[in-house]
């Protein structure tokens, strides 16, 4: 009777490290997932959002949707794009993923 007393208090002071190895697994977690997932997605939120402050009329630029056209007109929340010659479309600025060369 008196080993199973000693064995259970040695489980115990084992489960006592153990809780600072969770801290640790748990911070590291966060790290990862801090680096691989919400890091890159931030940096890639300012890009875009540099990209649609930065739009000017002439700018050939591309939608969200897939279309491909040249901006005639920058007003604060929209643009109007020509996508043929005289077809113009009007659309939000924030819905520009690209702007082509």
């Amino acid at each position: 009777m008196a080993t199973e007393a000693f064995a259970m208090a040695g489980n115990t002071a084992a489960q006592g490290q153990g809780g600072y190895q969770s801290i640790i697994m748990l911070v590291a977690m966060f790290a990862i997932f801090y680096f691989l997932l919400i890091r890159p997605q931030q940096k890639r939120a300012k890009q875009q959002k540099e990209l649609v402050a930065g739009l000017k009329v002439g700018d050939n630029a591309v939608s969200a949707g897939g279309i491909h056209g040249k901006i005639t007109a920058v007003e604060d929340t929209t643009l109007t794009m020509e996508i043929a010659t005289g077809v113009k479309i009007k659309m939000n600025r924030a819905s520009v993923t690209d702007v082509k060369q």
